[in-house]
């Protein structure tokens, strides 16, 4: 079996799992996801060189408290902020001019503000209406999908001028704005004839996806690129490990979870 072909029946397996569990209800899509950040907490460990133990317990528990129970808006609240504070840090981390090694501190850091916590609310998107929607999850999907698509389609057809040559020297600007041009055609198509909602808002949510998404796989090569590895993992034939296809998941979730708060407080 060719490494296209490999690479093809692995990737669509991975989309059916992650589709048919999301639609199937909503305890097969928290299910799905705590499994998923099981092993994306392993594999991140790896690349930072921690012990994996306590960062298990850590997520597991996380997870459990935040999705199991009903929480309290504010703590919600609390983790987007500290979301969105370690996403700044990782933003200064990738634009570091120097690979430098992580004390242990900021690996927790990174650990609970740059993985665990976004998975998390990536797990309360499609519950804002108090009700789960899982439409806009599988939206959501669609765009990250489209996006690394066809910003790799155009890339390797038309790019010329590199993005970010020193973290990940096959991205180009041409593959970018691609891939956020044809993110924003999916999001059109989306909100008229899936979601049957308000065009601007998923016009903005593609932009938000295309922007934060490309960043969120910048910042995970940065990672490997410390830690000297081409993937997380190897758990998916041609595609590396859970972390390397959620990369862009866990950057972008904890933005479109801020624009929904902002859209609720403001209508």
């Amino acid at each position: 079996m060719t490494t296209t072909v490999t690479r093809a029946l692995s990737g669509a397996v991975y989309v059916l799992l992650l589709v048919g569990a999301t639609l199937y209800s909503q305890y097969s899509f928290l299910l799905l996801f705590g499994i998923l950040l099981l092993f994306s907490v392993v594999e991140f460990c790896k690349l930072i060189s921690l012990k994996p133990i306590i960062p298990i317990v850590i997520a597991t528990i996380g997870y459990i408290l935040f999705n199991l129970n009903n929480t309290i808006k504010t703590n919600e609240i609390l983790l987007l902020i500290a979301a969105l504070l370690v996403s700044i840090r990782s933003l200064l981390f990738l634009f570091e001019k120097k690979d430098r090694f992580l004390d242990v501190q900021a690996k927790y850091v990174f650990l609970i503000g740059y993985l665990i916590i976004p998975i998390i609310i990536f797990t309360k998107i499609p519950f804002i209406n108090n009700q789960y929607v899982p439409e806009i999850i599988i939206s959501i999907l669609i765009i990250i999908w489209c996006n690394d698509t066809f910003a790799y389609l155009v890339g390797i057809t038309m790019g010329k001028n590199k993005l970010f040559e020193r973290i990940s020297p096959k991205k180009t600007i041409e593959g970018f704005v691609g891939g956020v041009v044809f993110s924003v055609v999916a999001g059109i198509l989306l909100a008229q004839f899936y979601l049957h909602q308000d065009l601007i808002k998923w016009i903005i949510i593609a932009m938000i996806v295309s922007a934060f998404g490309t960043l969120g796989d910048l910042i995970e090569s940065k990672f490997k690129r410390i830690a000297g590895v081409k993937d997380s993992g190897n758990i998916m034939p041609g595609h590396g490990g859970f972390l390397d296809r959620l990369d862009s998941i866990i950057f972008v979730a904890p933005f479109v979870y801020l624009f929904y708060q902002i859209i609720y407080y403001v209508s």
